[in-house]
């Protein structure tokens, strides 16, 4: 659907890729293991990281502080954080692609 519509896909982000329990922080891949990876394969896509399905991240939220405000040094904390470092870069590298095109059709513009 976003390449009908020309609209640049950055990656993938697997959600609830790994359910972390609150008691003993046993992890477990209750959606099964290795989805985000897999469909970046089929789509020629990166994986840009896969979140927890982590009640902290609920609570937090609930009480108005999302974790990675609320807790700097939680692993949670570190996976948004690498995924946002990743989307950042991608986004950067779009706009260094749109503004050397943009600077393509000024000067074929210029010069007709």
């Amino acid at each position: 659907m976003f390449e009908k519509v020309n609209v640049p896909i950055l990656g993938i982000i697997e959600n609830m890729a790994i359910h972390i329990c609150s008691k003993c922080n046993n992890e477990e891949h209750i959606f099964g293991k290795d989805g985000g990876a897999r469909m970046g394969k089929d789509y020629n896509v990166d994986l840009l990281g896969s979140l927890p399905l982590d009640i902290k991240i609920r609570e937090d939220l609930d009480n108005g502080k999302p974790t990675v405000v609320n807790d700097h040094n939680s692993p949670i904390t570190n996976i948004f954080s690498e995924v946002a470092m990743k989307m950042a870069l991608r986004l950067q590298i779009i706009a260094r692609i749109i503004q050397v095109n943009f600077q393509k059709l000024l000067l074929k513009k210029i010069l007709s």
